[in-house]
C-alpha cells in the first residue's frame, strides 16, 4: 500500500509538468536530437542503422520498444494510431523516463526501508519523495535520457544483491551497462559489497563468532577511535578487556590514532583472508557478475573502446578535478547536513582530538587538491560551447572568475569531502566507504566532460548508506530541492534559448 501510494504521489507532478513540457518543447531538446530519432528508427525496424554521434549502448531504445508496445493495443483499439512507428512520438518516448522515475521512486522507498529496518513506512515515504525531488535526477525525468533509467537499472540491482538474489541483480547490472557503459562499475562495487555481507552471513550461519561494530562517534570517524568492524576477533577481546584503550587520556591520543591506523590494515586483512576461506562459495554465488563483466570486457576489446561513437570527442583523461568538483557538488546537495556549524564543529573537534594526524592529513589533502586543480582540471570544448548546462556557467562564472578562484576553493573541496567521509563511517566499513571512493573515483576520472548528470549515482548511494536521520535536515533538503527545480523548470520553459547566427559561432541566446 505505502509503494503504491508513493508511486501516485510522485505520479501528482510527472504527469502534469510532462504534459506541460510536451506542450511548450514539442521538439527534441540538446542530445534528445541523437536519442529521439534513433528510437524512432528502431520503432521503423531500422535496427542495424546507428547515429554514430551517440556513444551509450541502445538500452534506453528496446526500454522504450516495450513500453510502447504495451501501450499500442490500447491505442490501435482507440484509433489513436494506425502503426507501431506513429506511437513513438516524442512525448511517448519522453514519458518512458515519466514511468521510470516513478518505479525509481518506489526502489528508493525499499532501499530506504531495507537499509534502515527501523524506519516507519510514513518516514521512508517521506524521505523517498525528496529524493526523488534531487533537481539532476527530476530534470530529466521529462526529456529522453538515459540517466533515469541507468539509476533505477543501478538502485534495482543494488536492492536484489542485498536481498541475496545475486542472479536478478547481475541480470539487472546488465541492463544497467545498456543503458551507461560506466555502470559495470557500480556492478562490480554492488557485488563487492555483496561478496562482504555474504562471508558474514556464511560466518553467522556457521556460528563463527562475528565482530560487530560499535558506536563510532561522528568526531572520531576519519581515525574510527573506537574499533570499526572487521577487526580480529583476538584484537576485539584484547580491547574489551583492557580499561587503558576504554578510556584514552588526552596524552596518549596520537597513539590511538597510529594504532587506529593499524586497525584499518586489520579490517582489509580480515576480509582479504575471509574471502580467501571462502573463495568456492563467494566464486559460486557471484559467478554471475563475473560472466557479465567478462562479457563487457570482450565487448570493449572488440569495439576498440568504451564509448560507441564519438570516439575522438570522449577520449579516456585524467580528469582528477572531477572527484573535487564531485565532493562539492553533492555537499552543496545535502548543505543541511554538511555545510552548518554543528557539522563543521565536528570536524574542529576531530581536528583537535586527533592533533598531528588529523592537521597532516588536512595539510596532505589540502596538497593534492591543489596540484589536483592546477594540473588535473580540464575544459572540454562541449564545456565551453554550449551554454545551455548549469557546469558552463559553474565554470565561466566561479571557477574562471578569476585565476585565483579554482585555488581558493580547494579548502572547500576538501571540507566536503572530510564531511562526506566522516557521515558514511558513522554507519558503514572503513573499507566500504574505500571502495565507495574508489569506484566514484574509475567512474567520474576518465571523463573529461564536466557534467553534473554523471554525479547522480554516486550521490545517491552516498544518501542513502549515510543514513541521514534529522527531520529538519530532510526538510529543508526538499525544500531547496523544490526551488531550484521551479528555477530550472521555469528557464527551461520560458526562457528558451536560441542558436546565435553570427558566423563562426556555436553560443545559444535567450
Amino acid at each position: 500500500m505505502a509503494r503504491m501510494a508513493l508511486a501516485a504521489m510522485v505520479s501528482l507532478w510527472i504527469i502534469p509538468i510532462s504534459i506541460l513540457v510536451n506542450r511548450i518543447v514539442p521538439e527534441p531538446y540538446m542530445d534528445e536530437i541523437f536519442h529521439i530519432p534513433q528510437a524512432q528508427c528502431y520503432c521503423r525496424g531500422g535496427f542495424s542503422t546507428w547515429d554514430p554521434m551517440i556513444t551509450t549502448p541502445p538500452g534506453l531504445y528496446y526500454l522504450s520498444l516495450g513500453y510502447i508496445a504495451s501501450l499500442f493495443p490500447v491505442m490501435w483499439f482507440a484509433k489513436v494510431v494506425q502503426s507501431f512507428p506513429d506511437l513513438c512520438s516524442v512525448a511517448v518516448l519522453r514519458s518512458t523516463n515519466g514511468v521510470m522515475a516513478i518505479l525509481c521512486s518506489v526502489i528508493l522507498y525499499d532501499l530506504i526501508r531495507f537499509l534502515r529496518p527501523g524506519i516507519g513506512e510514513k518516514k521512508a515515504m517521506v524521505y523517498a519523495m525528496v529524493m526523488a525531488l534531487y533537481p539532476l535526477h527530476w530534470f530529466f525525468t521529462f526529456l529522453y535520457y538515459t540517466d533515469v533509467a541507468s539509476l533505477a537499472a543501478v538502485l534495482a540491482m543494488h536492492l536484489a544483491c542485498l536481498k541475496r538474489h545475486y542472479w536478478v541483480s547481475a541480470m539487472l547490472g546488465a541492463l544497467a551497462i545498456l543503458f551507461r557503459q560506466t555502470n559495470v562499475v557500480w556492478m562490480m562495487f554492488v557485488a563487492a559489497d555483496g561478496a562482504m555481507n555474504y562471508i558474514e552471513d556464511f560466518n553467522r550461519r556457521d556460528g563463527v563468532q562475528k565482530d560487530q561494530r560499535p558506536f563510532v562517534e561522528e568526531s572520531d570517524a576519519l581515525t574510527n577511535k573506537r574499533s570499526g568492524t572487521g577487526t580480529s576477533t583476538m584484537r576485539r577481546r584484547r580491547i574489551k578487556g583492557s580499561s587503558k584503550d576504554a578510556s584514552l587520556s588526552n596524552s596518549e591520543t596520537d597513539n590511538n590514532a597510529t594504532y587506529q591506523t593499524q586497525g584499518f590494515i586489520d579490517e582489509i586483512r580480515d576480509i582479504v583472508l575471509r574471502l580467501w576461506w571462502l573463495k568456492r562459495e563467494v566464486l559460486t554465488a557471484f559467478s554471475p557478475f563475473i560472466v557479465v563483466v567478462v562479457a563487457f570486457l570482450a565487448f570493449v576489446i572488440w569495439n576498440g573502446s568504451i564509448v560507441l561513437g564519438a570516439k575522438e570527442a570522449h577520449t579516456v583523461s585524467p580528469h582528477l578535478a572531477q572527484m573535487l568538483y564531485f565532493g562539492l557538488a553533492s555537499a552543496a546537495a545535502l548543505a543541511p547536513v554538511h555545510f552548518t556549524l554543528k557539522q563543521a564543529g565536528k570536524l574542529c573537534q576531530w581536528l583537535m582530538k586527533t592533533r598531528i594526524l588529523g592537521l597532516l592529513q588536512i595539510l596532505v589533502a589540502l596538497t593534492i587538491g591543489l596540484m589536483i586543480v592546477h594540473f588535473f582540471s580540464i575544459a572540454h570544448p562541449y564545456l565551453l560551447a554550449d551554454n545551455r548546462h548549469y557546469p558552463f556557467y559553474v565554470w565561466r562564472k566561479v571557477i574562471q572568475a578569476h585565476w585565483s578562484m579554482r585555488y581558493l576553493l580547494v579548502p572547500v573541496y576538501v571540507y566536503s569531502w572530510f564531511s562526506i567521509i566522516i557521515i558514511l563511517a558513522r554507519t558503514q566499513k572503513r573499507f566500504w566507504v574505500l571502495l565507495f571512493i574508489a569506484a566514484t573515483a574509475m567512474v567520474l576520472i576518465p571523463a573529461p566532460l564536466i557534467e553534473f548528470r554523471y554525479f547522480t549515482i554516486p550521490f545517491y548511494l552516498m544518501l542513502l548508506h549515510s543514513r541521514v536521520s534529522d527531520n529538519l535536515s530532510w526538510l529543508v533538503m526538499g525544500i531547496l530541492y523544490i526551488f531550484v527545480n521551479i528555477f530550472t523548470m521555469a528557464v527551461f520553459l520560458f526562457r528558451p534559448f536560441h542558436w546565435d547566427h553570427e558566423p563562426g559561432t556555436q553560443r545559444f541566446i535567450w
